[in-house]
Formats: structure tokens, sequence, C-alpha cells
């Protein structure tokens, strides 16, 4: 009994350590779509590297997308 117990225990450290893996993938996919985004968005509007306050960011990108419909 005690070794069924302890392959259950191993199979669930393993299972955890996948899914950790998986996270920490996702995780860095998604911080490298930001960083790329934030790239392009301060490569076709320069002047975002100015702006100190992200609402403000928000408020005038929107601005600019209602502009655009």
């Amino acid at each position: 009994m005690l070794d069924e117990q302890k392959k259950l225990v191993q199979e669930q450290h393993r299972l955890e350590q996948a899914q950790m893996r998986s996270r920490s993938k996702e995780q860095k996919a998604r911080t490298r779509r930001l960083i790329q985004e934030g790239a392009i968005l301060e490569k076709v509007f320069p002047w975002v590297k100015n702006v100190e306050d992200l609402n403000d960011l928000e408020e005038r990108l929107c601005s600019i997308a209602r502009k655009a419909e």
C-alpha cells in the first residue's frame, strides 16, 4: 500500500510540474507579445514614450480609434 501511495504522490508532483511548465510558457509568450505590441505602438505613435499616465494613454488611443470608425 505504501508503494502505491508513493507512486500516486509522484504522479501528482509530475502533473503539477507539467502544469507549471505550461503556465510558464504561456506567461513568457504573453510577455513577449506585449513587448512586441508596445514596440509597435511606440513606432507608430512616438508620443506614447512621453505619456506618464496610463489612463491618459488609454483615453487618447480610444479617441483615435473612435475617429477611425
